[in-house]
């Protein structure tokens, strides 16, 4: 459309292409004539060329105008009219309309059966009409599944798109049209849910297959209270059978399997629309296919791959229902596998409301007869060929299991290697004697390493000698081992490290093989039983286990010193906190008092010796909170004027709490000052009558509880360091 209106002359230039075919070419200038599809103006001056077009036809042809004014969008027109007669009246009067302005319409389409009857029958033709059978629900599936078979007939003899069919082939076509008319007389009830006297609903689903096609079914059976049944279609999908494809080795499905598609096909339809349908049983589902049912009433894994792959996924949708087998004559969907013409399923009861069975009582359906599956060869039923092979696996070697001390084996293995060397006959005039040597230790070290390697990596030690590198389905693959003197070490990227060799490429050791566990015991008991980090890092210095913190956590795990250093603590379980420690209240309205110090401090005469001074803690049960007053001495005087001091700036509390003398028997010089001044019946007489006086509760706490008086023993830790370090820094 957009190519048929010109553009003015003078806004051409804006639509200029600078081109050419190939880099030698001289470069081309061209101008866009007409409007371009993409540019933003080109939707606006398309519709605005219609409605000039209308305005300018309006008496000429007037139907068509008014058509044109409000039945367009862009280059699309849909419309109606009220007769085939007017109908054809306002194509030819558009035609006149349109052709004027060289604008041509194409693509006429209409829902009256007889407008659109082609004469000629093509491929393209074929699949339009296909297309117009609405039928999401496939109440007319039988119908549908022959215009999907004859397509598909169509593609496999790769019939061009718009070349006529063979003679046979269209009258086939022309046939089928004809038999869509039947359609119109056919009914299909609007309501299938249940009723409001319906003590029972169900749900039946039904599958079948056939050569060129498969396909189910579901059914509603509502039992009302009186008894009756009824029985109506819910819907239905179909599929055409697979085609086989020499090109790609692909063989046309057998029945068997076409049989488990359509059961696939039935779990896929059951899953869309199962927490639509208020059922109150199970569901059930129907097969006329023995095979089926050998398949889904065994384990996914026994079949082989395109029937275990589906059983699995069948199972696991219908794990809610249960399947029947159901004579392939009292099978609905086997109508639909076949297909059949609307005049045909206008006399097909059993498609529309069921077998007859389903209206009758459950005693009287088919029998669900036991699943044996040895009416069935192996080959049919696809089984899995089960293959058992004697893996004998290579043991450790002996050695390894001799001593459970590394050094005692390394000292071992390097005098059975100095035997072996002083027995030779050409080594009897430099015979090795007296102490092992370090070059001796070493040595046998590789023996061993090289050793556990040959029984734990014989294939990567095979690669390494033929390709240099291991395969990538290796466990080792990612730490690009190498070669060197027949022993496997780490690669790494640490080649130019100043640090010795035997740290930049540990020697690789397996973690199932003893010598592993047997490395890591050494070093464990050398390092004075370390901890997992630093155990790892020691043995990685030379040797590389492979998983090795596994073997480090279960080795230390195992450890009795390490366990029995590390006790597992008790809890204590403690009491309940007392009520002034949980009610709400203001600050310091209860508290608690205790004693930190002694500190020295002297006057400002250097003549004078040092005095000790303490400090008084006042702790708020509830906030926690600190308050601090300097106290001369250990006298009662002294410590009323704290705490009138402390009365003054906080208020009065109500309750006070204290420690009990007996808590300070046992302590220094400086606590059992402390221990006197409140163990005298004196200083609490004096106290408790004090602080009557302004209404203040005392209390002692019992003796030998130091919990009790947790919160202020804490605060006393906190203010001892804090003051220790502050004068520490002033001195």
């Amino acid at each position: 459309m957009y190519r048929m209106i010109n553009v003015q002359q003078s806004d051409q230039g804006l639509q200029r292409i600078i081109w050419r075919e190939s880099e030698n070419d001289p470069i081309q200038t061209f101008e866009l004539t007409t409007v371009t599809y993409g540019t933003s103006a080109a939707p606006y001056l398309a519709t605005r060329c219609l409605q000039r077009l209308a305005e300018d036809g309006d008496k000429s042809h007037p139907v068509a105008a008014k058509v044109l004014k409000k039945d367009f969008y862009v280059d699309n027109m849909i419309t109606g009219d009220s007769s085939v007669k007017e109908g054809r009246s306002l194509i030819r009067e558009m035609n006149n309309l349109l052709d004027s302005a060289g604008f041509i319409l194409r693509k006429w389409n209409s829902n009256f059966p007889r407008w659109n009857t082609s004469a000629i029958v093509t491929k393209r033709v074929i699949l339009s009409d296909a297309s117009k059978l609405f039928d999401p629900l496939g109440l007319v599936g039988p119908v549908i599944v022959q215009a999907k078979i004859f397509i598909q007939t169509l593609w496999k003899l790769n019939c061009k798109w718009d070349e006529p069919l063979m003679k046979e082939f269209q009258d086939f076509w022309q046939e089928y049209r004809r038999n869509l008319i039947a359609l119109d007389s056919l009914t299909v009830p609007r309501w299938v849910g249940p009723r409001q006297d319906c003590v029972s609903v169900e749900l039946h689903g039904f599958c079948d297959a056939s050569e060129r096609a498969y396909g189910a079914c579901f059914y509603l059976r509502c039992v009302s209270s009186d008894g009756s049944v009824a029985v109506r279609l819910l819907m239905s999908k179909s599929r055409v059978a697979p085609l086989d494809e020499p090109k790609r080795n692909k063989r046309k499905e057998s029945i068997p399997r076409l049989e488990l598609s359509s059961a696939l096909l039935l779990s896929h339809l059951f899953q869309k629309f199962r927490s639509n349908i208020p059922t109150t049983t199970m569901p059930h589902f129907w097969t006329d296919s023995k095979i089926v049912q050998c398949w889904l009433a065994s384990s996914p894994s026994r079949w082989q791959a395109f029937v275990g792959n589906r059983v699995s996924e069948i199972q696991h949708i219908t794990r809610c229902g249960v399947w029947h087998h159901v004579p392939g004559t009292e099978n609905p969907a086997d109508i639909l596998s076949r297909g059949m013409t609307p005049v045909q399923l206008q006399y097909q009861a059993i498609w529309f409301d069921g077998p007859l069975w389903m209206r009758q009582e459950t005693p009287t359906w088919p029998v669900n007869d036991d699943v044996n599956f040895e009416q069935f060869e192996s080959a049919v039923l696809e089984e899995r060929s089960v293959v058992s092979l004697a893996l004998q696996a290579q043991p450790p070697s002996e050695l390894f299991s001799l001593y459970s001390s590394f050094p005692k084996l390394i000292r071992i293995v390097a005098l059975i290697r100095r035997f072996r060397y002083n027995a030779t006959e050409i080594n009897r005039g430099s015979r090795m004697i007296g102490l092992i040597s370090t070059e001796e230790y070493d040595k046998a070290v590789i023996h061993l390493v090289q050793l556990s390697q040959r029984e734990s990596f014989s294939q990567e030690l095979l690669d390494l000698a033929r390709n240099d590198e291991v395969r990538e389905s290796s466990k080792i693959c990612s730490l690009r081992p190498r070669l060197v003197d027949g022993i496997m070490h780490v690669g790494g990227r640490l080649r130019d490290a100043p640090v010795s060799d035997s740290r930049k490429h540990p020697m690789i050791i397996h973690h199932n093989h003893p010598l592993a566990m047997l490395i890591l015991a050494h070093y464990h008991t050398k390092l004075y039983h370390a901890g997992q980090q630093l155990l790892i890092a020691r043995v990685r210095e030379r040797y590389w286990p492979t998983r090795i913190r596994d073997l480090a956590r279960k080795l230390i795990h195992g450890c009795i010193s390490c366990f029995r250093a590390r006790p597992r603590p008790l809890d204590q379980l403690m009491a309940d906190l007392p009520a002034e420690r949980v009610t709400p209240a203001p600050p310091f309205l209860h508290v608690g008092v205790d004693y930190c110090g002694p500190f020295l401090f002297t006057y400002a005469n250097r003549r004078s010796s040092p005095k000790k001074c303490f400090v008084s803690i006042f702790v708020c049960l509830v906030t926690k909170a600190v308050h601090l007053e300097l106290v001369q001495d250990l006298t009662t005087e002294a410590f009323l004027a704290a705490l009138k001091r402390f009365v003054a700036r906080r208020g009065h509390p109500t309750v006070m709490m204290c420690d009990n003398a007996k808590n300070f028997v046992g302590a220094n010089r400086e606590l059992d000052e402390l221990r006197r001044l409140f163990e005298g019946q004196q200083f609490q007489h004096v106290i408790t009558r004090e602080t009557a006086v302004e209404r203040i509760e005392f209390k002692f706490i019992p003796a030998r509880t130091p919990n009790f008086g947790g919160l202020w023993e804490a605060a006393n830790d906190i203010t001892d360091i804090t003051v220790v370090g502050i004068i520490y820094n002033l001195q």
